[in-house]
């Protein structure tokens, strides 16, 4: 779970650190009090956007500090070994994250620096923040898909998986198949350019590694006298009479006279000169079998400077080194081939997409039948949810069909069918609120009210899945009231049982089921306003229930409802 939240000059805010316990907890206060900003903070932590705008007036930079509490399975942990940071399953996980007042922004992960992409990768596996603006997406038919695909899991990523490899190939194929199709007569005219580049380089009889052979054969030719000049007169330095090897030899003599004594001085100076004179003779050899292997060959020099000269004319052409040349010589044969046995290649293509098409057909119809099975478990898990939400007599269906498409689809089961990387399938969900009525797409029939509670359903659904510790809901009750309101309240307090659960909110109802309420409230000191947060103890939750409930005005009525309604809470929860 999120245990510590540090927040430090962002926005209104100055300095706030939030402590956080396991289950449900709400954020209330007054519109503008900087509820929100508390959420901003989280979406920055796990890889949201930032901006200049959000550091506090007059601040150098704003500085956000999470500390997340993870059991060693979560998945998490794994994905940090990914990403090369450093961690130990089961520890604490610190995020912080810096955004400077000229816009910059770092982020480190237990204390090591870290990219966005990185940060973001980490954080969808620790924070899922859900607004308003989510129930747009229940609206977007095209996420449809996805939430199924997601519900449906390893079961349909593997079978997902086979389709979309047969796809790909049938698309590269598809492509391969239109570039030939498409082969103009400028291409045509290129054969003769082809024809001669494929002779140049061919009749040159390149050798990948031959340049630099060449080049360092040609340096010692080039300098054949000077090095057998030096060589001889290194050689006769060492071996000639009285000097090197006879003044080393009479040095080695003299002290052997002398050895005995004083043994243990002179023998380890004996053992030295033994040694270089070894040496010095056994260099002197070497340079002589040198001296006699240069070779003085002006012929042989001819040759490797007209070969290089050729080598150096094809690189000015076709390429920076022999290996490129060859490669382009490689590709360019492959054109000519193309070119001139189109039809052939033609035909081998269209072979080969009858073969694949049908295994893509059998591949999508597989991955269809499978969404078509998981999309019932889907439509009756939500029903069961919707009613508990007071959605009881509301019918859910998760609707999966194909489009046809006689020009461009794949045929399966008889039918032209257009297909996409996902597959055959067109998804969405449809609903009946009334009984008698038609199953109709959301976009036509919900109400604010209802996507919320459907929105939650689905929430309810997939926290089971997504492994996800932490859920936000950023005033997802908006167009509810009345027994709904509850009933949100109580879905949200069952869910947070599986994960730790926050939920900015106005709704007293929602608030009177929180395990933790925090209060935020708005200050304005010296002429510069401050967000201060509450963590609020019973009797402050029965005042601020009473305001929700009664407006600017408590009563001693709004504050009796309001012990009512903490009271009656705390004995739905005890019986759950």
């Amino acid at each position: 779970m999120l245990t510590e939240l540090s927040i430090r000059n962002l926005a209104v805010i100055e300095h706030v650190h939030i402590r956080f316990k396991a289950g449900f907890h709400v954020l209330t206060g007054e519109t503008g009090a900087g509820k929100s900003i508390i959420i901003d903070a989280l979406t920055l932590i796990v890889g949201g956007r930032g901006s200049s705008e959000l550091v506090r007036y007059g601040a150098d930079k704003a500085e956000i500090e999470a500390m997340f509490e993870l059991p060693a399975a979560h998945p998490v942990w794994h994905t940090l070994t990914e990403l090369g940071i450093q961690a130990d399953p089961g520890e604490h996980l610190l995020i912080r994250r810096e955004i400077t007042a000229t816009g910059k922004s770092s982020s480190r992960i237990n204390g090591q620096l870290v990219n966005l992409t990185m940060l973001r990768k980490t954080g969808e596996w620790l924070v899922n923040i859900h607004g308003q603006h989510e129930h747009q997406s229940l609206l977007n038919v095209e996420e449809h898909l996805h939430s199924l695909d997601l519900f449906g899991d390893s079961e349909i990523e593997s079978t997902k998986q086979i389709y979309q490899a047969a796809y790909d190939e049938y698309m590269k194929l598809q492509k391969d198949l239109r570039d030939l199709q498409e082969t103009s007569k400028q291409a045509l005219q290129m054969l003769d350019l082809y024809r001669f580049q494929i002779d140049e380089i061919s009749a040159a009889k390149l050798k990948l590694g031959e340049d630099e052979t060449l080049a360092e054969e040609k340096r010692k030719l080039a300098n054949a006298e000077k090095l057998y000049q030096s060589t001889s007169e290194a050689y006769d330095f060492l071996y000639a009479t009285n000097r090197g090897l006879d003044a080393a030899g009479k040095a080695v003599s003299r002290i052997q006279d002398i050895v005995q004594l004083d043994p243990a001085q002179l023998t380890p100076l004996l053992e030295q000169a033994q040694s270089a004179y070894y040496q010095l003779e056994d260099a002197a050899y070497q340079l002589r079998d040198y001296r006699d292997g240069i070779e003085f060959n002006s012929s042989r020099l001819d040759f490797i400077e007209q070969r290089l000269d050729t080598i150096t004319s094809l690189r000015r052409k076709y390429g920076e080194n022999i290996k490129e040349i060859l490669t382009y010589l490689e590709k360019i044969k492959t054109e000519v081939d193309t070119i001139e046995n189109k039809d052939e290649h033609i035909r081998k293509i269209e072979d080969k997409l009858a073969v694949l098409e049908k295994q893509l057909s059998v591949a999508a119809l597989d991955l269809s039948n499978l969404r078509k099975g998981i999309a019932q478990q889907l439509g009756v898990q939500i029903e069961h949810e919707l009613r508990d939400l007071q959605m009881e007599r509301t019918q859910f269906r998760v609707q999966v069909e194909q489009t046809l498409d006689e020009r461009n689809g794949i045929e399966v089961e008889g039918k032209k069918v257009r297909f996409s990387r996902q597959g055959i399938d067109q998804v969405e969900f449809l609903m009946a609120p009334n009984p008698g009525e038609p199953l109709r797409g959301l976009s036509k029939i919900a109400s604010g009210g209802e996507l919320s509670r459907i929105m939650l359903a689905m929430k309810t659904i997939f926290a089971r899945i997504d492994q996800i510790p932490v859920l936000v809901f950023d005033e997802v009750d908006t167009g509810v009231s009345g027994r709904a309101a509850q009933a949100i309240a109580e879905k949200m307090s069952v869910l947070s049982t599986n994960c730790q659960v926050f939920s900015i909110t106005h709704l007293p109802q929602v608030a009177s089921f929180a395990d933790v309420h925090f209060y935020i409230r708005k200050e304005v000191d010296h002429e510069r306003t401050f967000t201060r947060v509450q963590d609020m103890p019973d009797s402050g939750r029965i005042e601020e229930l009473a305001r929700m409930l009664g407006g600017v005005e408590v009563t001693e009525t709004t504050l009796h409802h309001a012990g009512e309604m903490l009271a009656m809470a705390r004995n739905k929860k005890s019986r759950v």
